[in-house]
């Protein structure tokens, strides 16, 4: 009897399934894409797009950070400033390194310390423990102010971190970028510091601007298709290349997104298919670049040099893609646009600048016509 009771309520609570199993379902498609919307938006806002307020990407932005916390006028060991912007970036050392080597190179934000690479031969940087950085006296001026700074909680709540920095300069187009997300990707070129500034106080005049590439490898470049950085925009991009004598060729400066490997392994290679005739490439490049190229008896330097721009990596085109994000979304913008906003946030930022220092020196006349009644008056 007892052993039929115990089936009876098996039975019954078969019957009766659990709660849990009531609740609504959703479909393993509909899980699957919502998760991927949100991992695209994550990668698009906090990885590979930079806003374009301060025109860094968050790791940059972090690094700069944990750099000016750790600030008091000495170098600091790269590792130890790594360690640092860890407890801003949830992402590895290694992201972090090679953003820091990268701002390093472009000599603008960072005075750097030891062999941090060479962006014209393709070298990397030394070990993180070897190299050391500080903030430039430019990073300073124009990149901080904790007063005119939007603050929120670190992955861990247990710091703070800026929204974005009150730059008070067009870094974005200075520096340039590029970023791979899902989905859609940046490619800004970088811009010329003194023509961005000229840029700008015509933009405050009311004139129409237009601002063209500036590559710290030197090199020539046709902008007749730049097309204000939009998308579908192209650029070519030309190493220099002079005649030394009859049978030598030499390359003085070397296309954007090409090093003097990259070059010269382009020129064995269209020389071994037969398209260009050479007896010899020599690498010479030391604190300037020099690649030679020697040429085959009876070659016509000129047939040579237009051979060079035509099968290697002398001339090469780049497609810019200027995709930034504004007020948390990625927009496509033209490069004289986004001059404008940062040109109008400088503005912005001056002004409550100039506004604290107003209140501050009011505090201070305030607390010193208090100061003098007491005294006159013998309140104390």
């Amino acid at each position: 009897m007892e052993n039929e009771d115990i089936t009876k309520n098996l039975d019954a609570n078969d019957q009766n399934p659990p709660i849990e199993s009531l609740q609504e379902q959703v479909a393993v498609a509909g899980l699957y894409e919502n998760w991927f919307l949100e991992y695209a938006s994550y990668v698009i806002l906090e990885r590979a797009v930079p806003a374009v307020e301060d025109g860094l990407k968050p790791v940059q932005r972090r690094i700069l950070h944990a750099l000016n916390e750790m600030d008091d006028g000495r170098f600091n060991k790269v590792a130890n400033v790594i360690g640092q912007t860890m407890q801003y970036h949830p992402h590895g050392d290694a992201s972090i390194n090679d953003a820091m080597v990268n701002i390093g190179q472009k000599d603008l934000l960072l005075d750097c310390q030891g062999n941090w690479g060479d962006i014209r031969t393709g070298d990397g940087a030394a070990a993180a423990r070897y190299i050391e950085v500080r903030l430039s006296k430019f990073a300073h001026d124009v990149v901080f102010n904790p007063q005119t700074t939007e603050w929120q909680l670190s992955y861990d709540g247990r710091k703070k971190e800026p929204v974005t920095l009150p730059v008070k300069f067009p870094l974005l187009l200075t520096l340039g970028v590029e970023g791979i997300a899902v989905g859609l990707s940046t490619k800004i070129m970088p811009h010329n510091f003194c023509e961005l500034i000229e840029a700008s106080i015509d933009i405050l005049k009311g004139k129409a601007i237009q601002i063209f590439p500036d590559f710290l490898t030197g090199g020539y470049v046709d902008v007749s298709n730049y097309n204000d950085g939009h998308r579908g925009g192209k650029i070519r991009v030309r190493a220099k290349i002079e005649e030394l004598d009859k049978k030598t060729l030499v390359i003085k400066e070397i296309p954007f997104a090409t090093t003097t490997t990259s070059l010269i392994e382009s020129i064995i290679k269209a020389n071994d298919a037969g398209k260009i005739k050479i007896k010899k490439v020599i690498d010479n490049t030391a604190k300037e670049v020099e690649i030679q190229v020697q040429l085959a008896p009876g070659t016509s330097p000129d047939v040579t040099i237009d051979a060079l721009y035509a099968f290697t990596d002398c001339e090469i085109p780049i497609s810019p893609n200027a995709c930034v994000i504004i007020q948390d979304k990625p927009h496509f913008v033209g490069v004289s646009d986004v001059l404008k906003v940062c040109t109008q946030q400088t503005v912005k930022l001056l002004e409550q600048e100039l506004q604290i220092r107003k209140e501050e020196l009011m505090e201070k006349v305030l607390f010193s016509s208090l100061e003098k009644i007491f005294i006159e008056n013998k309140i104390y």
